[in-house]
């Protein structure tokens, strides 16, 4: 204990650590409670019995659970060799993964492919987890979605043309000039949110606006198979706010986790949701969720006004990289899209499901199993790696396995090469992964969007190494 000898010294930090309290930022108004209570001439023991109320109960760690302890539903065949591969590995990772602590329920969809080191939660992957949020089962990608619009008996190459015109791939955002409005309320909403306020978040909330990225981020346009209509679906997340927040919360999670649980993996860390930080993280997935449907909205509405489409029906959207509340669980979805009516505000029921470019879409109608949790699927997926997949190829040019898979559609990718690893071939059978979701009862499927031609994002070199290629000319 600090001596009493002297009483005209400030109470610092020091004192309140030697009293039992923690650092934090609770430090700051502590101290200038102790300081006025200094002031009036109270001693330091009088001022520790006064701030000992204030001291927090040790947090209680929690251990991994028992291997197998938390059980998960697999709602997926081996339909192919190659299939049993990547099922044992989906298998390997989720079984880790459900060993940590928050974890109540699991299961992986038809289009599961694991999606990093083992424990880490894979593409087709839920995890429900009680008063905890998982930045790292969301992903950087956070909101990854795809939405539709009803475009009438519009031309599907006029369509595309102006799809093209308007839309924005690859990294980084829209140069000044070239940008598409951002709210200014939800730019607001954002300088409220302590993950969201700052310089980083609120300048690529506005130069992001109107992107989808790279990657397997795309735009596709076909028609309905029930009514002959034409309809344009978009991919893509949240871009660089999204992932902004996604650093931010990772880092939190962190902090957390070498308190509450040095043992779970780092990919796994969580923040409590009923903290401060827990109530702020869910809030900003929220303002984010509205800025990435706002993206979607912008590209089509501006694909409608280029095309001058006269006649504009139904438009809906749902995401598959998010965490969901129902009850009092938070239900991760890795790839995986929530089929339950009411998930949302906006929520109509239906649901898209993306298999490949030479694929129809499929709009479908979730049944809320309960063995997937009341998820269904959100793609195709993967049985391998796009490496894997490359070495396959053998001599065979991209063009050339362009031209053999998707024969006589009107496919286009913005990085101006075909990237092979988005080529139907880099998929699971699509016809597999229907027959599943139809088996497992995960989906009543309403309707095909049959392709006419897409715009895929495709391999994009990141910025710096095209300024690297620059500084050689």
């Amino acid at each position: 204990m600090m001596s009493e000898e002297k009483t005209n010294y400030p109470v610092t930090g020091d004192h309140l650590k030697d009293w039992g309290h923690r650092p934090g930022k609770q430090f700051g108004a502590l101290l200038v409670k102790a300081n006025e209570m200094r002031a009036e001439g109270f001693g330091l023991v009088r001022i520790r019995q006064e701030l000992e109320s204030e001291i927090p109960p040790e947090p209680v760690t929690h251990d991994l659970r028992a291997p197998g302890e938390v059980p998960f539903f697999e709602n997926i065949d081996v339909a192919h060799p190659d299939e049993e591969d990547n099922i044992l590995k989906v298998r390997e990772t989720m079984t880790a993964l459900m060993r940590t602590p928050t974890i109540e329920r699991g299961a992986v969809m038809p289009d599961a492919c694991p999606a990093g080191p083992v424990g880490t939660i894979p593409v087709g992957g839920i995890a429900a987890a009680r008063n905890a949020i998982h930045p790292g089962m969301h992903s950087a990608d956070i909101c990854c979605s795809v939405m539709i619009t009803d475009l009438g008996h519009a031309d599907p190459k006029t369509v595309l043309d102006a799809a093209q015109s308007v839309t924005h791939f690859g990294p980084g955002g829209r140069p000044q000039g070239k940008r598409f409005t951002t709210s200014l309320k939800l730019i607001d909403a954002f300088r409220e949110n302590v993950f969201l306020n700052n310089p980083k978040s609120l300048r690529m909330a506005q130069e992001h606006m109107g992107t989808q990225g790279d990657g397997n981020h795309f735009l596709f346009v076909g028609r309905s198979r029930k009514t002959g209509r034409t309809a344009m679906v978009t991919h893509h997340g949240s871009r660089g706010p999204g992932a902004v927040l996604y650093k931010n919360g990772m880092a939190v999670a962190e902090r957390f986790r070498k308190v509450l649980s040095p043992q779970t993996a780092k990919q796994n860390a969580w923040i409590p949701a009923h903290t401060e930080e827990g109530i702020a993280y869910w809030e900003a997935l929220q303002l984010i969720r509205k800025w990435t449907k706002a993206n979607h909205n912008a590209l089509h509405q501006a694909t409608v006004e280029a095309a001058k489409v006269g006649e504009v029906g139904d438009r809906f959207w749902n995401e598959h990289n998010f965490v969901f509340k129902r009850g009092d669980l938070f239900y991760h979805g890795k790839g995986a899209t929530p089929a339950w009516g009411d998930y949302a505000a906006d929520a109509t029921g239906l649901t898209l499901i993306p298999l490949n470019m030479s694929e129809p879409v499929l709009v479908a109608r979730g049944k809320d199993r309960s063995e997937g949790l009341g998820f269904s699927p959100h793609g195709a997926g993967r049985n391998f790696s796009r490496s894997e997949h490359k070495r396959r190829m053998g001599s065979v040019t991209p063009e050339q396995m362009l031209k053999a898979e998707t024969e006589g559609l009107d496919v286009r990718f913005h990085a101006g090469g075909v990237d092979a690893s988005e080529l139907p071939s880099s998929y699971k059978n699509a016809g597999n992964v229907v027959a599943q979701i139809k088996s497992y009862d995960l989906a009543e499927i309403e309707d095909y969007i049959d392709p006419y031609g897409c715009i895929m994002a495709g391999d994009v070199p990141p910025f710096w190494m095209n300024r690297k290629k620059k500084g050689r000319r």
